[in-house]
């Protein structure tokens, strides 16, 4: 995308992990996502949610911290640097606990695990768990956003359940080449955002745990900008290393 004409037909959906984690976590890549590529809108966020296995003593969030501190879990995603493994690092951090990450080469091997009770804990996206939570097969905790997901309105917040600042989503947006004109960009928004927030599209994303964002450029290119310094500073601090 970086290298196409800037003439407004090539766009990629970038997640957060291309844009917002992989320049920390590689440290070479060969593009800037945020200086080689024009930030058009944020589509969705696809909000993550805290599962255990049935077998896990803890009903809640405090529950789970308690567990922790007395008993070693360990906790499973997708691999390394994705959100699922940050969620389980910034966990860590502001619970002050110590669960093993484990990696997988895709969701799918971890979830194997997972609905073994191979692994006890895990921060997958809800569109991924749901079936899994409508079987009992998992069970949810909380919510890693910053309100609660009408699907499941009487999950509570990780902030509601006692750790506070545990905000995760796995978000995507749209983004162009960075030569790309300044009125193409702004037309490609409004034209998507209007699309993204139509009502079916909502409702539909809605349903299963994902919200309709449709921000400005502006609006996300400052949001991948947070969201660089803030999963930086925690893969700085809990010495991650891609692989």
């Amino acid at each position: 995308t970086t290298k196409a004409p800037p003439d407004g037909y090539t766009i990629l959906m970038g997640t957060i992990a291309a844009l917002s984690i992989n320049p920390t976590l590689y440290g070479n890549l060969p593009f800037d996502p945020l200086k080689d590529l024009a930030p058009v809108t944020r589509a969705v966020d696809s909000t993550n949610i805290l599962v255990v296995h049935p077998s896990v003593q803890a009903a809640s969030v405090k529950d789970l911290v308690a567990l922790a501190k007395s008993k070693s879990l360990n906790g499973g995603s997708s691999g390394v640097g994705g959100a699922g493994h940050l969620a389980v690092e910034l966990f860590n951090l502001l619970a002050g606990r110590k669960i093993t990450h484990v990696p997988y080469k895709g969701m799918a091997l971890a979830y194997a695990d997972m609905l073994a009770g191979n692994v006890a804990v895990g921060f997958p996206t809800l569109v991924s768990a749901s079936p899994h939570l409508r079987s009992k097969r998992l069970r949810a905790l909380a919510v890693t956003t910053p309100k609660r997901v009408p699907a499941y309105s009487d999950l509570p917040t990780m902030a509601e359940a006692g750790v506070g600042n545990m905000v995760v989503t796995n978000w995507y947006g749209i983004v162009v080449p960075a030569a790309t004109p300044r009125p193409v960009v702004e037309r490609l928004s409004r034209e998507i955002v209007t699309a993204i927030r139509h009502p079916d599209v909502a409702k539909r994303l809605a349903a299963d745990g994902s919200e309709a964002i449709g921000s400005s450029p502006g609006e996300f290119r400052n949001h991948i900008a947070a969201e660089r310094d803030k999963w930086a500073k925690v893969i700085r601090d809990r010495g991650i290393r891609a692989q």
